[in-house]
């Protein structure tokens, strides 16, 4: 006779959730690795939206599906949070005619928790994203996200870049951020290993919190929420495999790109943005207001995705020839496809381009080799 986690690992093994979404309840698997958990906090994905999961190997991967069509855009979170952060960004932008995805990386939101740092690597999310395209049956989409989103759909740009039709990327970590996600990250690893006591305390204190119905604060509380061992495990695998594309794998990219950057916090650094759109061959930037500003005054930025990804499905915005590098040449917004577009850095600074590439340590896949660059960025 099943027992009570059981059905709940049967009821979430069923593939897809339809509709708003009310439920309450934890799945577990009994061994020494894995607890999968699935929370349903009185999170609705809407008249428009619904939630699927797939097969991962032994785990379960959760993503909502906003809008329809062929115009497929895959969007993921930051470190630790969920797809709660950028609902209200998938409905308008479905809306607008989009089929916006939002996937729950594994360990994040209603996806299955390995509490082991092995499956959490980040070169194993480009994996799942597609995995993710398969499950969809779409040949190409644009992929995009913040922070963590942002490195994987890179890294997946690499791993397989004629499945990638464009990037949106915000708040790229590279280089510049080393420092300062050390300082901020490891403290709290550390915390959540060994100071189990406390950690937990919080979790449970966050839990209480009833859904305020503001994405990126639901998101935030829910982080703050999960067990201890999760938290300890996402942070783990992401410290022990690639966290970006190197810089000639970043040059090899060829997809057109909009890269949203700010000034604000140190992890993700403005000189990263910089950076990342200086080596990609057909990229634009644009400085946000505040870290932010996607979240809470949308308005602006919603708009310039938009546009992006209307210029992207209708031709407009192509892939830049191979091998093109651009060392940061101005040139009118208006240019043809080929040749470097813009970057609007903020209101009164503009920069350029430059190049794509594949990332290391994805199973079955060998990064190519790419000839030298007249400069390093």
């Amino acid at each position: 006779m099943p027992t009570q986690w059981s059905r709940m690992r049967l009821k979430v093994n069923s593939g897809i959730i339809k509709g708003p979404i009310d439920s309450s309840y934890r799945a577990y698997a009994r061994d020494d690795t894995y607890v999968g958990a699935i929370e349903e906090r009185n999170l609705e994905s809407g008249p428009d939206g619904t939630r699927h999961t797939f097969a991962y190997g032994q785990y379960r991967v959760s993503y909502e599906v906003h809008g329809s069509g062929d115009r497929v855009l895959v969007w993921m979170h930051g470190l630790l949070l969920d797809a709660n952060l950028s609902r209200h960004l998938a409905r308008r932008l479905a809306a607008q005619g989009n089929r916006v995805v939002l996937l729950d990386l594994l360990g994040h939101g209603h996806s299955d928790r390995p509490r082991h740092a092995g499956a959490l690597r980040m070169d194993l999310y480009a994996e799942q994203v597609l995995c993710l395209l398969d499950e969809l049956g779409v040949d190409q989409a644009v992929l995009g996200g913040v922070s963590l989103g942002t490195n994987v759909s890179l890294l997946t740009t690499v791993a397989a870049p004629e499945r990638v039709r464009g990037l949106v990327l915000e708040m790229p970590v590279l280089e510049s951020a080393v420092p300062a996600a050390v300082g901020v990250f490891m403290p709290v690893l550390i915390l959540a290993h060994y100071g189990h006591r406390v950690v937990r305390l919080l979790s449970r204190a966050a839990q209480r919190v009833p859904p305020s119905g503001i994405g990126a604060l639901d998101s935030f509380l829910s982080a703050v929420a999960s067990d201890p061992d999760e938290t300890a495990a996402v942070l783990h695998g992401v410290l022990i495999g690639p966290i970006a594309p190197t810089s000639d794998q970043r040059r090899a990219i060829t997809a057109p790109a909009l890269v949203l950057g700010h000034g604000i916090d140190l992890i993700h650094s403005f000189t990263d943005a910089e950076r990342l759109t200086r080596q990609l061959p057909n990229a634009r930037l644009i400085r946000t207001r505040t870290f932010a500003e996607l979240w809470v005054l949308p308005g602006r930025l919603t708009r310039e995705i938009s546009t992006f990804l209307d210029r992207v499905w209708e031709g407009v915005e192509k892939a830049a020839p191979p091998g093109r590098y651009n060392g940061g040449r101005r040139s009118s917004s208006l240019a043809a496809p080929s040749a470097p577009s813009v970057v609007n850095v903020g209101p009164a600074e503009a920069r350029m381009a430059t190049h794509q590439e594949r990332p290391e340590g994805l199973p079955g896949r060998a990064p190519p080799r790419s000839p030298p660059h007249p400069r390093d960025a």
